[in-house]
């Protein structure tokens, strides 16, 4: 068993670290692989709401009909990449094209908790 205030064992476990941070980059690439992964583009989709309704309704709908969804005026609208919310934000109006919409976004969410607990 080695002692843990030894300098020698504190040296050697800095040692595995970086050794296996740089097997990790050797297996990347040493980042020349993550500039190819940088530039991968993603769709990004935010959802304004939902709503559900029998097949009969939806039949009915034409021209100028309103479709109720399910979020609120000022609700935080989610933002959604490959299916995963990863924030929240208010719909703006792009300042450069009065025509267009944007998202100003209000929260990063993490990722999911593992968590049992919570």
């Amino acid at each position: 068993m080695t002692n843990p205030f030894d300098p020698k064992s504190q040296d050697k476990a800095i040692w595995q670290q970086e050794s296996a941070i740089s097997s990790q980059d050797d297996k990347l690439g040493g980042g020349r692989n993550l500039d190819s992964i940088l530039r991968i583009p993603v769709t990004i989709q935010v959802v304004l709401g939902s709503a559900t309704m029998p097949v009969a309704n939806l039949m009915k709908l034409g021209r100028g009909a309103i479709v109720p969804l399910d979020h609120r005026v000022g609700e935080p609208v989610d933002v959604v990449v490959n299916g995963r919310i990863i924030a929240r934000g208010e719909v703006v109006v792009v300042e450069d094209d009065n025509s267009r919409f944007g998202i100003s976004l209000t929260e990063i969410v993490g990722p999911p908790s593992n968590d049992l607990n919570g």
